[in-house]
């Protein structure tokens, strides 16, 4: 089998990646069309292009968090077969 990075990452840190992703590509396949209901905050940041800082902001902590259960994981599982032997 060959060896790539998905395999590498636990299933857990996988199985919420997955969700995370499929939220972001579900937000990028809504229209733009502009509606009554829609929040003006967001049109005044995106005119203004600090809507980036924003979502950067959030990738920033979503990454920083996914790397802290990915590392979390594997420090359980390390102790789990310590403790196992």
């Amino acid at each position: 089998m060959k060896n790539n990075w998905i395999s590498k990452l636990p299933s857990r840190a996988l199985a919420l990646l997955l969700p995370l992703l499929l939220a972001a590509f579900g937000s990028l396949a809504q229209t733009t069309t502009p509606s009554p209901d829609r929040p003006e905050m967001a049109d005044a940041l995106r005119q203004s292009g600090k809507i980036y800082v924003v979502v950067l902001v959030v990738v920033i902590i979503v990454s920083g968090l996914l790397f802290y259960l990915v590392r979390l994981d594997r420090k359980v599982s390390r102790l789990e077969k310590e403790v196992g032997e």
